[in-house]
């Protein structure tokens, strides 16, 4: 089974998913703070992640998922929607954009607002 490891400004979580996973499922399993706002169904583009290593073993990208991914912001030659995006047999490192997590903090105000009582939320820049 492939690691794949979130990197965020916030945290760093990893897990071994099976092969065929996509990147979104494979975050929400181990907690990495991608979001989501269309449930995953490349309706949006904030589950936009940049992939650091492993690209070459992911699934092709759909013209669906460019389409959408044209919509982000910092759209990078190593772009991916996390949702539309499988596992491969490699390992992965993703770095978690700054779109998706705050997309994630607006879909969980609770956690939101503990964050921004202990300093931490909106990054600093």
């Amino acid at each position: 089974m492939p690691k794949v490891t979130f990197k965020s400004p916030l945290a760093e979580v990893s897990a071994d998913v099976p092969t065929g996973t996509t990147l979104l499922d494979a975050a929400e399993s181990c907690g990495a703070q991608v979001g989501h706002s269309c449930g995953g169904v490349c309706g949006c583009s904030t589950c936009h992640i940049w992939v650091r290593k492993g690209l070459d073993s992911l699934s092709e990208q759909t013209d669906a998922e460019a389409d959408r991914l044209d919509m982000g912001f910092d759209v990078r030659p190593y772009s991916r929607l996390s949702c539309q995006t499988e596992l491969g047999a490699e390992d992965i490192v993703v770095e978690i954009t700054e779109e998706s997590l705050t997309a994630f903090m607006d879909e969980n105000p609770v956690l939101r607002r503990s964050l921004e009582a202990e300093g931490k939320w909106p990054l600093k820049k």
